[in-house]
């Protein structure tokens, strides 16, 4: 192991010799490896390159889409980047299942993005309440030129008010400030714009009558957008007769009964509400990286969503009624359609093209649908046949590609699973008894 300083001024290939000198000298083929999944196109590869710092390769991901999602009328396939087995096979299985039953249905609750200037201020807080009531046209003026393009879109700066958090820490306020960025994620535009406030805060203080002393005025500490974003919503439902949930009537109030206590389950237990919520997530997050949008700020706000109440519970609910079987998710999704990768990746720019060009609300209303798929094909898989069999079958293509079975060994392998159940050893052990 070494160190290295300039690593960043290096080119590509002078950075990779130092990591197969230092890192890598015992990897066979490693520098191979990592020119392997180069684009051969220069121009491509260079895009890439870019995206990122230190860049040496590229890492790949499968691209899949899920058929035949029926969602406010209008079919779409939905483009899914992800390697979890059998996670795509879900959500088209899903999306089969609720086609003739009315298919899905998406509501927009909001569309509103926050941020903050956080700032220490000692002095008496009514005069702090003056001052910004005096300054605050100026933070919006201030701010003209930035918000200028947004506005044009019909986005902007919505309302900026002054908190007084000094009873959680002390001398602690905060300017918390709500954004429309419309088809963007917004992140650049709201921290910004939050700059600027810090700037302006700070410097019409020291013209502020009623701050005296140096101690009083007040000191930012930082200004910055929040991934969690309660008010930025959407909601998605499936519904149909409980009699069309199974093939008599026993069986349909069986799976209802079964499948209501399961999301009660997880409404009320954070431990199955976590592996609850991560298999919405499967679904949420293969769509938000297909589609060049930041799947951990998503990540984020929506497991703060999952704890807003003070205990972390499920995203989906379901309910019964007059014979009528509902199952809906309400989910906090800042998604974009323009500015970033949307705008420069190929296979973003063909997911896009795929979805029909959506605006932001709309993305926002296909992700939601993606998640309730997952998560109703998710549990509907526990509640009947058990989550291994759709997932083992997967897995079991995946133990024979990493032990380099031909085709006829993956044929024998798949017919005899069929009836054994699949394990690591297993495999290896049917692998073995072929090979010999």
């Amino acid at each position: 192991m070494s160190q290295i300083s300039g690593f960043s001024k290096l080119t590509k290939l002078e950075k990779i010799d130092w990591l197969a000198t230092h890192y890598l000298s015992d990897y066979p083929r490693a520098e191979a490896i990592i020119k392997q999944y180069w684009n051969s196109d220069e121009a491509l590869q260079k895009l890439h390159d870019e995206f990122t710092e230190n860049t040496i390769s590229n890492y790949y991901l499968p691209l899949g889409v899920a058929p035949n999602f029926d969602i406010d009328g209008k079919l779409y396939a939905i483009p899914m980047a992800i390697e979890e087995s059998s996670v795509i096979a879900a959500a088209s299985k899903a999306a089969k299942f609720w086609l003739d039953k009315g298919g899905f249905k998406t509501e927009i609750l909001g569309t509103t993005k926050v941020g903050h200037v956080h700032f220490n201020y000692s002095g008496d807080s009514q005069q702090l309440n003056l001052f910004f009531e005096s300054i605050k046209p100026k933070l919006f003026s201030d701010t003209a030129s930035i918000t200028k393009n947004m506005e044009k879109r019909g986005g902007g700066i919505k309302d900026i008010q002054l908190i007084d958090k000094t009873e959680d820490l002390e001398n602690y306020f905060q300017l918390y400030c709500t954004f429309e960025t419309v088809d963007a994620m917004g992140a650049n535009f709201i921290n910004s714009c939050l700059e600027q406030f810090g700037q302006t805060l700070e410097a019409e203080a020291r013209t502020y009558n009623n701050f005296t002393s140096e101690g009083t005025f007040p000191e930012v500490i930082m200004c910055i957008l929040s991934n969690y974003v309660p008010e930025c919503l959407v909601r998605a439902e499936v519904s149909c007769p409980v009699t069309e949930l199974g093939e008599t009537k026993e069986e349909a109030e069986q799976f209802v009964r079964k499948f209501s206590q399961a999301i009660k389950i997880a409404e009320i237990e954070p431990y199955r509400a976590v592996t609850h919520n991560k298999g919405i997530m499967n679904g949420i997050d293969a769509l938000v990286l297909a589609t060049g949008n930041d799947f951990r700020a998503v990540e984020a706000g929506v497991h703060a969503f999952a704890a807003k109440r003070g205990r972390y519970s499920s995203l989906t609910h379901v309910k019964t009624e007059n014979g009528i079987f509902r199952f809906w998710i309400e989910v906090p999704l800042a998604l974009g359609t323009t500015g970033g990768l949307t705008s420069l990746h190929p296979l973003v720019k063909l997911s896009l093209a795929l979805l029909n060009h959506p605006s932001a609300e709309q993305l926002m209303r296909l992700t939601a649908v993606a998640g309730l798929a997952q998560n109703f094909a998710a549990v509907n898989s526990l509640v009947t046949t058990g989550i291994q069999k759709g997932h083992m079958k997967m897995h079991l293509m995946n133990i024979l590609n990493q032990f380099e079975a031909d085709e006829t060994e993956r044929a024998k392998a798949v017919d005899h699973f069929k009836t054994h159940t699949v394990t690591h050893s297993e495999v290896i052990n049917l692998l073995e008894k072929m090979r010999s």
